[in-house]
């Protein structure tokens, strides 16, 4: 199991969750969606992708994959917490 996060430079809800990151045993890596390589690997989650009401990407976006296939994707801690304890 790996995950994959996708993030925004200056995003206050990324940082957070990058720090909530570090104190589990998740290997995974982050996806700076300002470079290019960043946007065409979000293209290939786009069905797990969530807007707001200005039609702008909810970031963080977790995505974790099991044996190359979407877990579950979140996008905040809150979520990522319910999801761990389900885990348990």
């Amino acid at each position: 199991m790996e995950y994959l996060l996708f993030t925004y430079p200056n995003c206050d809800k990324c940082e957070a969750f990058k720090r909530r990151l570090k104190e589990l045993p998740f290997e995974g890596c982050e996806i700076d969606l300002v470079r290019k390589e960043g946007k065409a690997r979000l293209r290939e989650f786009l069905a797990y992708v969530r807007r707001d009401e200005r039609g702008a990407i909810v970031l963080p976006l977790f995505i974790v994959l099991n044996e190359g296939r979407v877990e579950v994707a979140l996008n905040t801690l809150e979520e990522l917490e319910v999801w761990l304890k389900s885990r348990a």
